[in-house]
């Protein structure tokens, strides 16, 4: 299994600038997609006939379905070969963006944007992180890949407002799609410079089992949580009905419990599932050592909570402004700007602050900062306040989520050798865009619920993000400052202080 992420590609006519830049663009457009919708939430719905929630739904399943088929998706690099995966997986992601471009109603968009996006997007991300990698021979240059890659996803999410609302303003929401597309398209072409030696050897099974449990898991999970904007968090707050018939009748317990109840029992089934596999020497779709590793798993903790923040507030305050002060999409963008600034100067000073810090260091830094970033845009931010009163939390939250997303993509690619590098970048992406979807999902249904309204929604939304942020600080003071612990019997990695 794996045995290509051994060989580092030498007939490359791209150089390491080359190979990084449609690497990095390519995860710039997919961040950069999780988040432009949410400027267009009114027009959207206005234009399709839906709702605000149904828009939601729409945005949630985008990034569930990368959440769920990430992982998928990394494995086939080792059945298809990485470039060949990466170039496909663009290629759906085109093809998602014109019909969502084209979309008459809110089930052509599903399909396009929410599902064919999703999967492109869930079979080219993983290798963007392989292929940088096995294209950076040490931890220095590979810290510094990841940093650029990084940071890329990181300003596509914050810029994703600005430039939909400035499209979405002066063209149409479906122009933002034909844009992604044309995006695409350029790095294809960009793409075709990187020569991967491909598959080598003997190809690894497939785990369709493993698939279906751990996607089904997942989809439950999120799916139950967006449930609770209709029927509410604990009771039922109206008959839920499948077809003619009345499942849970009103008062009773929530559908939100039932859902996610099926999805753990699935996930349990998933784990279970694995093992087994394992014991028996068959080839599975995740390795139950993925989860072994003390370090990475709390970095995957700090990694999903970054992004559930991120999302989540990039949604509760696009939706707030829009629906509440009834703001432009372009306005909306331009209200989320310091945060796309905030990302940008702490992405740039990544590399000179990883020099002087260690990565543990600046994940608890960085949590620290956007904890108080989110609690200004708390004390601040009124119905009636200056659109200014927005500025000095959502730089603080973008500086914040700016100086953890290498640190903590570095301390979890890092806790593990070559050979693993093409799993472990599969769960490190689903559990990142699980953050997203989960962002969408919970701060979302907060602020759209009908218990709350104007202010109150907002100002619940984001003491539930603050929390999560406590969270993620709590995980990351728990990361060790020195060298990135390895499995057994595998040789130790040391960070770059």
């Amino acid at each position: 299994m794996n045995s290509t992420l051994n060989q580092v590609p030498r007939a490359s006519t791209a150089t390491p600038q080359g190979v990084l830049l449609p690497l990095a663009l390519a995860q710039f457009i997919c961040s950069y997609a999780a988040s432009n919708m949410n400027v267009a939430i009114s027009n959207i719905a206005t234009d399709l006939g839906t709702t605000v929630s149904g828009v939601q739904t729409t945005i949630a399943v985008f990034t569930l379905t990368m959440a769920a088929l990430m992982i998928p998706g990394s494995k086939l690099t080792d059945i298809l070969g990485r470039t060949y995966l990466f170039r496909r997986g663009l290629l759906v992601y085109g093809v998602g963006a014109l019909i969502a471009a084209a979309a008459p109603g809110l089930g052509i968009l599903i399909l396009g944007y929410s599902l064919l996006e999703g999967i492109g997007t869930a079979l080219l991300i993983p290798p963007v992180y392989i292929l940088a990698t096995v294209f950076s021979p040490d931890l220095t240059s590979r810290a510094r890949a990841f940093g650029a890659i990084s940071a890329a996803g990181g300003i596509g999410a914050a810029a994703g407002p600005l430039v939909g609302g400035i499209i979405t303003t002066t063209i149409s929401w479906r122009a933002a799609f034909v844009v992604q597309a044309l995006v695409v398209g350029i790095i294809i072409i960009q793409s075709r410079k990187i020569v991967d030696p491909g598959v080598q050897g003997e190809k690894p099974g497939f785990d369709i089992v493993g698939t279906i449990l751990s996607a089904a898991g997942l989809f439950f999970v999120v799916v139950g949580i967006l449930q609770a904007s209709t029927y509410g968090w604990f009771r039922a707050s109206q008959d839920f009905v499948i077809g003619n018939t009345v499942v849970i009748p009103e008062g009773s317990i929530s559908p939100v419990w039932v859902f996610v109840l099926i999805g753990v029992v699935l996930l349990t089934l998933f784990f279970r599932h694995i093992r087994s596999m394992e014991r028996a020497g068959k080839e599975s779709l995740l390795h139950t050592r993925m989860f072994k590793n003390r370090t990475s798993n709390l970095g995957l903790v700090t990694q999903n909570i970054q992004w559930l923040v991120l999302l989540g507030l990039s949604f509760v305050v696009s939706v707030y402004v829009q629906t509440v002060r009834g703001y432009s999409a372009i306005e909306t963008g331009l209200i989320l700007t310091p945060a796309t600034i905030g990302i940008l100067l702490s992405s740039m000073a990544a590399g000179r602050l990883a020099q002087r810090r260690s990565q543990a260091t600046l994940i608890r830094a960085g949590f620290v900062v956007t904890v108080v970033g989110v609690l200004l845009l708390l004390l601040l931010v009124r119905e009636t306040s200056n659109v200014f009163t927005f500025v000095p939390g959502l730089f603080l939250v973008g500086l914040g989520v700016g100086v953890m997303l290498t640190s903590s993509v570095t301390v979890v690619q890092s806790s593990f050798p070559e050979e693993d590098q093409g799993e472990i970048s599969g769960l490190s992406r689903s559990v990142s865009n699980l953050g997203s979807s989960l962002g969408v999902a919970i701060a979302g249904t907060v602020i759209v619920s009908s218990l709350v309204t104007g202010n109150l929604g907002y100002a619940l939304a984001l003491v539930v993000l603050a929390a999560f942020a406590v969270i993620g600080l709590v995980a990351a003071i728990l990361l060790p400052a020195g060298p990135v612990p390895q499995a057994p019997d595998q040789p130790d990695l040391q960070l770059p202080e």
